[in-house]
């Protein structure tokens, strides 16, 4: 489903930014809230699905077009699409601050809830480097269409290899269902370049490392991905849960491997198992309350 309605805030990053983003609460009390990290090259309006499931369930969902994306993008960038993608001044560290000074307006509007972050592809890059300095600030982490982020797992070069081929629109490795992709390219808020063109060599760089060593919570950790995905695939996802088991020290890691999916989960053929897969992790550990 979609949720009927997004209540659209903003606020200013520490470069001066104006960052978009949306709250979508429930007609219930909130089991927790969630904060949603969409993808390079895209939006956080592509989630809308899967945040009406979400919300359905009984979850407060908060997320935001990151800096050179969405709306915050065509503010940023004067109006002109095809910058769309672009970081802007501060790069890549300055994307990551904005995602963390939204975690602490999240904090601060609900102190009295858990709070999850749920990140897809570059997002689940950009969660990976928020629990690295801040474990102790979410209450659970869900990471689709990831990879550990170090070399042999990240995938650097053409995503759309095994597709190519004569009638190939270069983002077939998005999604098995046409719908999706053709979706995609008629958004006028999404860009298909490339992540090493948009963010350049040293933004790039910036996203490698591995988890941290012993974080600071034990957080509860959900790894999802298509066994189709280019990005990284299953065996750089299944070396990203064995790092946070045995670098981190977390103890409640679970990988769910998805056949015949790729990149986008929650948007591919088999997304109402994946959401019923999504809700089926996260409602015991944060029951209803009311």
């Amino acid at each position: 489903m979609s949720p009927a309605s997004a209540d659209e805030r903003t606020f200013t990053d520490a470069t001066g930014i104006r960052i978009f983003y949306d709250v979508y609460t429930p007609e219930r009390t909130p089991r927790a809230a969630v904060y949603v990290l969409h993808g390079v090259g895209e939006h956080a309006g592509r989630y809308r699905a899967m945040i009406g499931d979400l919300v359905e369930a009984g979850y407060l969902v908060y997320a935001d077009d990151h800096r050179g994306h969405g709306r915050t993008g065509m503010e940023q960038h004067g109006g002109d699409a095809s910058k769309l993608g672009r970081l802007g001044r501060g790069g890549m560290q300055a994307a990551k601050a904005a995602c963390w000074q939204l975690t602490e307006l999240i904090r601060d509007e609900n102190p009295d809830l858990p709070l999850i972050i749920l990140g897809h592809s570059w997002g689940s890059f950009l969660t990976q480097m928020l629990v690295d300095e801040h474990a102790d600030a979410y209450d659970a982490v869900i990471l689709s269409g990831s990879s550990l982020r170090w070399p042999g797992s990240m995938n650097a070069g053409d995503l759309n290899k095994p597709w190519n081929g004569p009638g190939a629109n270069g983002l077939e490795w998005l999604a098995s269902d046409q719908k999706v992709v053709d979706d995609f390219i008629a958004d006028p808020l999404t860009t298909s370049e490339s992540l090493q063109k948009l963010f350049g060599p040293v933004n790039s760089l910036q996203l490698l490392g591995r988890p941290a060593r012993d974080l600071a919570a034990d957080v509860p950790l959900l790894l999802m991905v298509g066994r189709d995905d280019t990005v990284g695939g299953p065996h750089a996802v299944h070396r990203l849960a064995d790092a946070y088991r045995t670098r981190s020290g977390l103890t409640d890691v679970a990988t769910l491997v998805y056949p015949d999916v790729r990149h986008e989960i929650f948007n591919d053929v088999t997304r109402d198992q994946v959401i019923a897969d999504l809700l089926a992790w996260l409602d015991p550990r944060f029951p209803a309350r009311d």
